[in-house]
């Protein structure tokens, strides 16, 4: 088993599936509402003022090291900021996210801006900077960006929708316009992330939250191809690249042709079958469902044990939570989570 290792090393190790002391552990969304000391915060500014400020970006981005242990920091910021460049306006309150003019036409797709979009958002680098400059050496941190069908998304709802039905008319009756759509997107986003890796992050994210709307086929058309051109386009910079996609356990065939190095698995499929299904060519991260966080702490623990164990003795796991941490969860809880890897964790992921 390798000797004690710093989070840093841990992480990179885990997402290149090299032995390590222990599964490292962050958890998605973990800067959020479930904080007192977020709402503080959040009392002072909007939640897009909070994006578009580097200093306090960076103040809440270590709150879950601070308070949590957790190994990685994630930068705190929203999927939804690349849009504004582009042409749009994004507003995120207590009802959800807002995007204006909803996007439903190829009139509205030409208008919007490729070049230089990405270059506009100053305030993400600035806070990766500081943020890079607080953790130190010894911590990873990771960006991240909204695959373009998930951005896609909420530029044609206009925000989130249950139906997401503007979006499937779009693709319906007109597939080359939201292909358009979605080769604009992949440029801005391919740009963003590598801004994003070149101020100090050391692994990046897509969050692909709307993937599992599709079928298979048509995942590979419309969201496949265009994540997987992201992806491409940052091979050079030799960083690690994580995929997530909820509600997607039947799209696992297609998950396994992306060019990435980290799948993140929703709650819904062992993980135990991933790592059979995809012939350990992926580290994975997951999986443990957020709703275990309302539970004793004992059962968090079980349950922390038995995702350890699904995965097995083996190198190449990455803890986290199928999904985003959700606002009725305590900090007590979400440290019991940490706690409970640090504790179990040695018995797995040093196996070759």
């Amino acid at each position: 088993m390798p000797e004690t290792m710093t989070p840093r090393a841990r992480f990179l190790a885990a997402c290149h599936r090299q032995p390590v002391d222990r599964p490292p552990v962050w958890i998605m969304r973990q800067a959020g509402r479930y904080m007192p000391s977020y709402q503080a915060v959040r009392k002072k500014v909007s939640f897009m003022e909070l994006c578009r400020t580097p200093e306090l970006a960076c103040e809440v981005t270590l709150m879950p090291i601070e308070q949590l242990g957790v190994d990685a920091a994630i930068l705190f910021s929203d999927i939804l900021v690349p849009l504004e460049p582009m042409g749009l306006s994004v507003e995120i309150e207590h009802r959800g996210p807002e995007v204006t003019p909803p996007v439903r036409s190829r009139a509205d797709i030409d208008r919007l801006r490729v070049d230089g979009a990405a270059d506009e958002l100053g305030y993400v680098f600035e806070a990766v900077r500081r943020i890079r400059r607080a953790i130190g050496p010894d911590r990873p941190l990771l960006g991240f960006a909204g695959a373009p069908w998930t951005l896609a998304s909420y530029a044609v709802e206009g925000g989130t929708s249950r139906n997401h039905h503007e979006l499937k008319q779009l693709m319906y009756a007109e597939p080359a316009a939201l292909e358009a759509l979605l080769d604009k997107l992949a440029q801005v986003v391919a740009r963003f992330l590598r801004l994003q890796v070149e101020a100090g992050c050391d692994a990046v994210q897509l969050f692909d939250t709307w993937g599992g709307l599709l079928d298979l086929p048509r995942w590979r058309r419309f969201s496949q191809k265009y994540t997987a051109s992201v992806m491409t386009a940052l091979a050079d910079l030799d960083v690690p690249i994580i995929h997530y996609a909820q509600g997607a356990s039947h799209l696992l065939p297609g998950l396994a042709e992306l060019p990435c190095q980290v799948l993140s698995v929703d709650w819904r499929q062992p993980l135990g079958e991933v790592l059979q299904a995809t012939g350990g060519r992926f580290a994975l991260q997951g999986n443990l469902d957020p709703g275990v966080l309302r539970a004793p702490e004992a059962v968090i623990d079980a349950e922390v044990r038995a995702v350890l164990e699904s995965y097995g003795p083996t190198s190449g796991h990455i803890f986290n939570l199928g999904h985003g941490i959700t606002p009725d969860v305590t900090v007590a809880a979400a440290r019991a989570v940490v706690a409970a890897v640090e504790r179990h964790g040695p018995d797995f992921g040093h196996g070759a």
